[in-house]
């Protein structure tokens, strides 16, 4: 009586697997190419993988579905069906739908998904509660993936993707290649972290912070100066040399690296030593031999000036300017503005020079820096992070934690509470057109 239901169950780990497989390579080869849809399907996967397994983490408190005689898998869900749902939700939808708008996307998915999950009763036993998992599943994978997929694939919202490609990029380190590595080598796993006491976690974490830094600023410099992403097929059309590139030519790069040594430190795993000499080799090797061809090729004197001067992996203390002169605007009248003009007066300073807003043609309410190189005008707490890049190294990495999304708007609020908020000036001409 049990070999039908082995052979059931068998042939439906198999299906689950092969069939959207399957399906994605006959679409890949079928579809007419698209310049950017090989991005779009490899983001999309990137972040489906990941948080389908913190679902599951989630499911394994919550129980909305198990799966019976999983022997082997990651927390407890076979690997057929961890790939198989992988490919289903993160490349088939930007193969097989391009254009359909994503509402209809993911009420295909979500549906096809409320089908097929019953009738797969030999390797996914249902639990009562089961469509508020799908519930929770379309909200926090189908449809964050779906829009990462078509965003990128039509060159749209490019703050947010950029955003969302920072945090595709921390699911994969520090979750997805761990619980691998868990997966394969079993041992303490996560309990060196949460076993920490409150206090080291704490310290821990602002940590992992400091070493991300750096390649937080360079995806920030990326989308605002560069107008790309940092994922290889999504590059900038611009050169970046501003923030955190004033220092180290491939922050990103040597972030990930220093993050990934940290991590395998306070998890004590060994294993977790193979992700960042896998970066190094790959930096050093692969990844330097084609940014160079690449870079030298679009934007020709330029990168090879600027990279004559800045290093791959060892920062300079002192920033590196192209020449094209940074502005920041104090108000002369405001004490305040006065006290931040006579303490950047004792600082070195490279690339940027101090003028009082009085001289601008529109009056502004807030201390503006003004990048000189075409770029948009920043304000408040942005343009201070942003003048203090041109100090040294130090200064630099504080200005760019303050320009994080979600730390400048707070330090904003508690600057406009403490009574340094706006204050409109009123223009006045420049010296050179005072009459004597």
């Amino acid at each position: 009586m049990t070999a039908p239901r082995l052979d059931s169950a068998f042939a439906e780990r198999v299906g689950a697997l092969y069939l959207p497989l399957t399906s994605a390579m006959i679409l890949a080869l079928t579809r007419r190419r698209h310049p950017r849809r090989f991005a779009a399907c490899l983001l999309g996967l990137l972040w489906t993988a990941p948080m389908l397994l913190a679902l599951q983490c989630a499911n394994l408190r919550v129980a909305w579905w198990n799966f019976p005689g999983a022997e082997t898998g990651l927390r407890e869900m076979p690997l057929e069906l961890y790939a198989g749902w992988a490919i289903l939700w993160g490349i088939l939808p930007a193969l097989a739908f391009p254009r359909l708008p994503l509402a209809w996307v993911a009420a295909i998915m979500a549906a096809f998904d409320l089908v097929a999950m019953p009738l797969c009763g030999a390797v996914v036993h249902l639990g009562p509660n089961w469509l508020i998992g799908e519930g929770v599943a379309v909200t926090f994978v189908l449809l964050p993936g779906l829009s990462l997929a078509r965003w990128t694939q039509q060159q749209t919202h490019l703050p947010v993707r950029a955003a969302m490609q920072v945090a595709t990029s921390g699911l994969l380190f520090l979750f997805l290649i761990p619980e691998v590595v868990f997966a394969l080598r079993p041992g303490s796993n996560w309990a060196p972290l949460l076993q920490m006491p409150v206090w080291q976690r704490q310290l821990a974490m602002l940590g992992l912070l400091i070493l991300a830094l750096p390649g937080l600023g360079a995806a920030m410099e990326f989308a605002q100066r560069g107008g790309g992403t940092p994922i290889p097929y999504d590059p900038p059309k611009r050169l970046v040399t501003s923030g955190i590139y004033r220092y180290v030519a491939n922050p990103m790069q040597f972030a990930c690296t220093l993050t990934m040594l940290f991590w395998a430190a306070i998890l004590r795993n060994p294993w977790l030593l193979l992700a960042p000499a896998i970066a190094v080799i790959y930096s050093a090797g692969i990844a330097r031999w084609d940014e160079r061809l690449d870079l030298a090729e679009r934007f020709g004197d330029s990168w090879r000036i600027y990279r004559s001067e800045v290093r791959d992996w060892l920062p300079r203390w002192i920033p590196y300017s192209s020449g094209r002169g940074a502005r920041l605007y104090l108000a002369a009248t405001c004490r305040p503005c006065s006290e931040l003009e006579r303490w950047f007066a004792k600082r070195t300073k490279t690339g940027m020079e101090i003028l009082p807003a009085e001289w601008l043609q529109e009056p502004i309410e807030r201390m503006t820096y003004d990048p000189g190189d075409g770029s948009p005008a920043v304000s408040g707490i942005r343009a201070m992070g942003r003048a203090l890049e041109h100090l040294h190294l130090g200064w630099a990495l504080a200005g760019a934690a303050m320009r994080l999304p979600g730390a400048w708007q707070l330090i904003q609020l508690l600057m406009d509470v403490s009574g340094f908020g706006p204050r409109r000036r009123v223009c006045a001409p420049a010296p050179q057109t005072h009459v004597h």
